[in-house]
C-alpha cells in the first residue's frame, strides 16, 4: 500500500470500522499495516498528519480504557477535532488529547488555566468549561505518553465556525448583541482571575442558541496578564494582534481585538455604522489604545445597543 492510497482510505473513513472492520486481529493486523506506511520514520517519509488521523481512529475503535485514581473511562467515538486535539466522548465527559505528544504541555496549561477559573466568583464559572481532571495517560496505540484532560459535557453548543457557516449572508445585529455580550463577560471574568485566552477564534466560541449561553473552550493557547501567547493557530494566522504576532506580552486588550473580529464576521456587510466604529476601536493595532476591561466595555456596548434598537429584549435565536 502507497501513502496515497493509505490517506484515501482514512479520508473515506466516517467509521473506525470502515478502515479496520470487525475481527480484532484482523483490525490489529491493518493498523500496523498502515502504521508502517504512514509513520513519519517510514521509507519515502510517511505522512505525519495521516499518522495523526490513524491515531485517533484506532483509538476511537479500540474503545481504550484509561483509569485513574478517579475514575475510569471508555474511550468513545472521536467527538470533535481540533487544531492540536483530539476529543473523544466517554460517558459524562469529553477526554481531549494532544495528537502530538509533544503538545502536551499546552494541554497542562490549559488544565491550569481551568483550575484558576474554576476559583473565580461561582456565577461565572459557566463561561468556561469544567475540568474534570487531568492526568498523564501511556497511549496503547503508539506507546507514547501524553497529557489528557477530561471535561464536562457541553450538550446543545455549536461554535461561532457553524454559526457563520449557516448565515452566510451574515447574522442581524441584534442576534450578535447577544453573543457579543456575554462573550465580554466571559473574557471579563478570566482577565479579573488573570486569565487571557489567548485564542478567542471562531471554533473556540461556544454558544447555546435556545438558552442564550456562550462558553470560551480551549484554553491551551492562554497565559496570565502579560506573559506570552504559546502557539498561535496557523489557519488564523493573520487575524491575531502585533502583540501576537510579535512574541510581545499579551493582556486583556489581545482578547478584546480577537474577540471583535469574530462578531464583526459574524455579522459581515450588514454591521451598523455604530458597530463598525465601535468595532474599530476595539481592533486597534497599538495594545495601550484598545480597551483592556471587558466588563466596562461591555457598558459601552450596551449603550450603543440601546440607541439602535432601545431596551434589552428577549430575541429568540434558532441554527437551520
Amino acid at each position: 500500500m502507497t501513502v496515497p492510497e493509505a490517506l484515501r482510505l482514512l479520508d473515506r473513513a466516517r467509521d473506525p470500522r470502515a478502515v479496520f472492520g470487525a475481527d480484532e486481529a484482523e483490525a490489529a493486523r491493518v493498523y500496523r499495516r498502515l502504521a508502517r506506511v504512514l509513520h513519519p520514520d517510514a521509507p519515502g517519509g510517511g505522512d505525519r498528519h495521516g499518522f495523526v488521523r490513524l491515531g485517533d481512529l484506532w483509538r476511537s475503535y479500540h474503545g481504550e480504557v484509561l483509569t485513574t485514581p478517579k475514575r475510569t473511562y471508555r474511550l468513545g467515538p472521536l467527538a470533535a477535532r481540533g487544531d492540536l486535539c483530539a476529543l473523544y466522548e466517554a460517558g459524562d465527559v469529553l477526554l481531549k488529547m494532544p495528537r502530538d505528544p509533544s503538545d502536551s504541555d499546552l494541554l497542562e496549561r490549559e488544565a491550569a488555566a481551568l483550575r484558576r477559573l474554576a476559583r473565580g466568583e461561582r456565577k461565572y464559572r459557566a463561561y468556561v468549561p469544567r475540568l474534570v481532571e487531568s492526568f498523564r495517560h501511556r497511549d496503547a496505540a503508539t506507546g507514547a505518553d501524553r497529557r489528557v484532560n477530561a471535561l464536562a459535557r457541553l450538550d446543545g453548543f455549536v461554535t461561532l465556525a457553524d454559526v457563520r457557516a449557516a448565515y452566510p449572508g451574515g447574522l442581524d445585529a441584534r442576534d450578535v448583541a447577544w453573543m457579543w455580550r456575554r462573550l465580554l463577560v466571559g473574557l471579563g471574568f478570566a482577565h479579573r482571575t488573570g486569565v487571557v485566552h489567548g485564542a478567542v477564534l471562531p471554533e473556540h466560541v461556544l454558544i447555546h442558541p435556545a438558552d442564550h449561553g456562550v462558553v470560551l473552550v480551549d484554553w491551551c493557547y492562554s497565559t496570565t496578564d502579560g506573559g506570552r501567547i504559546p502557539a498561535l493557530v496557523a489557519r488564523y494566522a493573520d487575524r491575531y494582534p502585533p502583540e501576537v504576532t510579535g512574541k510581545r506580552p499579551a493582556t486583556p486588550a489581545t482578547d478584546i481585538y480577537l474577540a471583535t473580529h469574530c462578531m464583526t464576521e459574524l455579522m459581515g456587510d450588514a454591521a451598523p455604522d455604530a458597530l463598525v466604529r465601535f468595532a474599530r476601536g476595539c481592533a486597534l493595532p497599538a495594545p495601550t489604545a484598545r480597551p483592556d476591561d471587558a466588563w466596562r466595555l461591555l457598558g459601552e456596548l450596551d449603550e450603543i445597543l440601546e440607541r439602535l434598537y432601545g431596551p434589552r429584549r428577549f430575541r429568540p435565536f434558532t441554527m437551520p
